[in-house]
């Protein structure tokens, strides 16, 4: 992990396309832009772990359904 120090108003800039400015500092909390490209999705990282959860959970086959194909694997092999 990189580990920079900026103050409010400096930024970070990442491979030409992203932009990271530190807007204000308030105690604990840090206030970030970021600027990129609309093709690059951006993500608070507790969002983005949510989003995976799900997209791996829909991806996973329900048990019920699951079953139900091995059933119709078993009649078709009978036949």
């Amino acid at each position: 992990m990189l580990v920079l120090s900026r103050k409010k108003g400096e930024s970070i800039v990442i491979q030409d396309q992203i932009e990271l400015t530190i807007l204000s500092v308030e105690g604990d909390t840090v206030k970030v832009g970021i600027s990129a490209p609309p093709h690059i999705d951006i993500f608070r990282k507790e969002v983005y772990l949510s989003i995976k959860e799900s997209n791996r959970e829909s991806a996973a086959p329900a048990p019920a359904n699951l079953e139900a194909l091995m059933q119709r694997m078993r009649d078709h092999t009978k036949k």
